[in-house]
């Protein structure tokens, strides 16, 4: 044996599946749990997918981005997360080697859609407050699906080309009850500067540069108070407002996101310094994926729009004449 296959045999032998004994009622419960999770998932970003893609009134530039962002989380709760629950529940990857290599795939790609849809949310909100009249006259709602239509595709490309670089999933070691991916240090640097730390810069930057232009629109308000007639007053501070609040929102959004996905590149850096065991490898991995369903909860605490596009649905009343007409703001 040479020296690689004794380090990828050591490595094996590290991430061996785990000794658990739970009780049935327990057993059941984790299940029923995993079950509820997924279902808030799914059906969380399909009601935001819906009410942006039904109701007029939601077809804006920045919606766009918000739709692409549930669709990621949509897909990522359909496909990704119930295989990543089973794994979490059961003592070792049970679902076989081929549907291994599709979820570290597919997981990939999506994580990866989802940095770079917050990262574009930032860019969008930065440009909405800085220069607002350039922005309406410049950000269509066609320009902005090109731009998310470009930033599937280029993702995409990115995560074929990042495995298939890497090495071919055949010609890596991929342990017995297991599914992970050994990655060699150079991806695993060039991955860490475009799946985190450019876009984080990005949207630290960015969002640190919002909260500022939201502070001066505050101050901005305070005086329309005092120097403007009643109606201009209150359709300008109305405005402002309500840039303020998405911004405020949004950059919630973005905090819950970091929060998440922190964690994951955290274990990765600190991995390759210490031993890391399995279990703390799927704890961390269904923290970044709960993420996907934090978001829709976020939208329905925030948005009142949210709530009421949801109770226009579950009633059924999006099947009426004209519902996509419905002021969903009133």
């Amino acid at each position: 044996m040479n020296l690689t296959e004794f380090n990828q045999s050591d490595r094996c032998e590290h991430f061996s599946c785990p000794e658990r004994s739970v009780s049935p009622a327990v057993y059941i419960l984790l299940y029923v749990c995993s079950a509820a999770v997924v279902l808030l998932t799914v059906c969380g970003n399909l009601l935001v997918i819906i009410s942006v893609l039904h109701f007029k009134q939601l077809h804006t530039p920045t919606n766009m981005l918000v739709l692409s962002l549930a669709m990621s989380d949509f897909l990522f709760g359909a496909l990704v997360m119930p295989p990543m629950l089973i794994w979490t529940i059961e003592p070792c990857w049970i679902i076989g080697r081929g549907f291994c290599i599709s979820f570290l795939l597919i997981g990939g790609l999506l994580i990866t859609i989802s940095i770079y849809n917050v990262a574009l949310i930032a860019v969008d909100r930065y440009l909405a407050l800085s220069n607002p009249f350039l922005y309406m006259n410049a950000i269509s709602r066609k320009m902005m699906c090109i731009v998310i239509y470009s930033n599937w595709c280029v993702c995409m490309v990115y995560s074929i080309a990042f495995y298939y670089f890497n090495g071919s999933f055949e010609n890596t070691i991929m342990c017995p009850g297991v599914c992970f991916y050994l990655l060699n240090e150079v991806w695993t640097v060039i991955d860490l500067v475009v799946t985190f730390i450019f876009p984080l810069s990005v949207i630290i930057i960015l969002y640190t540069r919002v909260f500022v232009i939201a502070k001066k629109h505050a101050t901005a308000i305070r005086e329309l108070n005092n120097h403007t007639r009643p109606k201009t007053q209150k359709i300008t501070s109305h405005s402002m407002k309500s840039e303020r609040k998405a911004a405020k929102v949004l950059g919630i959004l973005l905090s819950v996101f970091l929060v998440c996905l922190l964690s994951y590149y955290i274990y990765s850096l600190l991995g390759n310094f210490f031993e890391l065991q399995t279990e703390t490898l799927l704890k961390v991995l269904v923290v970044v994926h709960l993420n996907s369903s934090i978001n829709p909860v976020i939208y329905a605490l925030f948005y009142p729009w949210f709530r009421r596009c949801f109770n226009l649905i579950i009633t059924l009343q999006i099947f009426m004449t004209d519902s996509a007409l419905i002021n969903v703001f009133s």
